[in-house]
């Protein structure tokens, strides 16, 4: 890097940013740092910003994208720090380190009252078995811990190596564990998911650790469970609203809390300055682009066709994402007629971003998408068959879990216009945009005009829809695209209505 300038601003004001940003190639940021469409205003020379840690909640994206602007994060240079983190915490619990400190330097001797736990031989539950999680299971086993796994998506082919007790049922780490550590991402899927419900059907010795994210954790349940000593303890360092108001832990004696330090060590801070200088001077000088968010989907020679295959792909995957629920055992994608002649891994790989996207906090891209895909030990076959069937070409993706397999067929009318055109065994045709609402029903009369009205009830537009039905067995199904999401009160109406089977509620935006 020794062609490299650097110039520090610390402190530095929206307007002072947005005045002198023009004359650099390269911006790294950490945290307190925000890149706004003012700041891009005037980009100038700018070609990459790094943000030196995984959130990005303070760049706008889409300004920086409009403006050609690469947007790079380091996610990999935290994830000892938080797995170390975790380990302290667990730690700490188990040996009531933070109350006999406190008693002890209040002039207390109470070696009694402070009698903590070992570790070794207790059973550690791991949900999440990404980067973090794995590195947190590689310091567990050298405690002679026992580890159950559950991955809400797919599961690295290291798991099993290890040693760990991979299981596809998550009551068996509620029902099982010791202590418990969370490793997911926030999502629709995760908000509250360990609730009172869940508190109550594990061990009264059991002790939870969040370093993930707050809000997976349905913090009142957790408190009241705590209090009323339904489990043994908690360590909390991820809040639902950080900093944290009026939740009640200051006063909880069994709750350890930290202002989320997961990635605050020296060393940590230092790893991802050096990685974001490194890949953003890369970037710079043309070499190869690494963690970028907003990777072009494609190079200059694909050809329009492909493109908007790329984007059905891609909403075909998100849409995969909330349609085939559980672990990841096999996929597979199809390219028919025309499509079948061209090159087609950027359609592949957008596939592979819709479907990861949801299971992620970083962004998922061209660039990341078939690192982070085999890091989770997910293969796709590709088959091609130029023989023109039905229509000019088409995609199809087939996904199997281990709960269900599900297929989404779709095409590009005119060059422009993305439909799916078939969900399972059902001929159907919908545009995949906004928030769609995907029910499998029992074929009856009124089925439209009983959705509908839910709909009309709460304010929601119907985009387009698409009906399909099964010649024999009275199945049906029904796609709509709405204009909002529907809240879940409209979503537990229609869920209750006496011929739906099914309901998923896919975004999209």
């Amino acid at each position: 890097m020794d062609d490299f300038e650097a110039v520090v601003n610390l402190g530095i004001s929206e307007d002072e940013l947005s005045k002198i940003i023009g004359d650099y190639e390269g911006l790294i940021i950490r945290s307190a740092t925000t890149v706004t469409p003012k700041v891009l205003e005037n980009s100038g020379k700018l070609k990459g910003i790094a943000r030196a840690g995984v959130g990005v909640d303070n760049i706008d994206i889409p300004a920086a994208t409009q403006k050609g602007v690469l947007v790079m994060n380091t996610p990999g240079g935290n994830t000892l720090s938080a797995a170390e983190h975790t380990m302290a915490l667990m730690l700490a619990l188990s040996r009531n380190v933070v109350p006999a400190c406190n008693s002890l330097k209040e002039g207390a001797w109470d070696r009694k009252k402070y009698t903590g736990n070992q570790l070794n031989n207790k059973v550690l539950g791991v949900i999440g078995l990404g980067r973090i999680g794995m590195s947190v299971v590689k310091m567990a086993l050298g405690f002679d811990m026992k580890v159950i796994g559950f991955d809400p998506f797919a599961v690295p082919k290291e798991a099993e190596q290890l040693g760990i007790d991979v299981t596809e049922e998550i009551e068996r780490i509620y029902r099982e564990s010791d202590y418990i550590s969370l490793h997911i991402p926030r999502n629709d899927q995760t908000v509250d998911m360990i609730s009172a419900k869940e508190l109550k059907t594990m061990k009264s010795t059991c002790r939870i650790v969040n370093c993930a994210r707050g809000g997976i954790i349905n913090e009142a349940d957790l408190y009241n469970a705590l209090n009323a000593g339904t489990i043994a303890g908690a360590a909390l360092d991820v809040f639902t609203e950080e900093p944290p108001k009026n939740n009640g832990f200051a006063d909880c004696p069994t709750c350890l809390v930290t202002p989320h330090l997961g990635a605050s060590t020296e060393e940590a801070q230092i790893e991802v300055a050096v990685e974001a200088a490194k890949i953003l001077c890369d970037a710079i000088k043309g070499g190869p682009v690494c963690n970028a968010l907003n990777a072009p989907a494609s190079g200059g020679g694909v050809s329009p066709v492909v493109v908007r295959y790329a984007e059905l792909a891609k909403r075909i995957g998100t849409v995969m994402s909330t349609l085939a629920p559980g672990h990841i055992k096999s996929i597979n994608i199809e390219f028919r007629g025309s499509i079948a002649e061209k090159p087609v891994d950027t359609v592949a790989t957008a596939f592979t971003i819709g479907l990861l996207q949801p299971h992620f906090d970083t962004v998922v891209n061209m660039v990341n998408a078939p690192v982070l895909a085999k890091h989770r030990g997910i293969s796709i076959d590709q088959t091609k068959n130029d023989q023109i069937k039905d229509l000019e070409s088409s995609f199809a993706a087939t996904v199997k879990t281990d709960k269900v397999t599900r297929t989404i067929r779709g095409t590009v009318f005119g060059d422009s216009l993305l439909r799916i055109i078939g969900i399972d065994s059902f001929g159907i045709e919908v545009t995949p945009e906004d928030t769609m609402v995907i029910i499998f029903n029992d074929d009856k009369p009124g089925v439209i005009g009983s959705v509908g009205k839910v709909f009309g009830n709460h304010g929601i537009n119907m985009n387009t829809m698409g009906v399909g039905h099964e010649y024999q067995g009275g199945k049906a199904i029904l796609a709509v695209s709405l204009d909002k999401t529907p809240s879940e009160k409209a979503a537990a109406e229609l869920a209750g209505l006496d011929f739906v089977n099914e309901i998923y509620v896919c975004k999209l935006q």
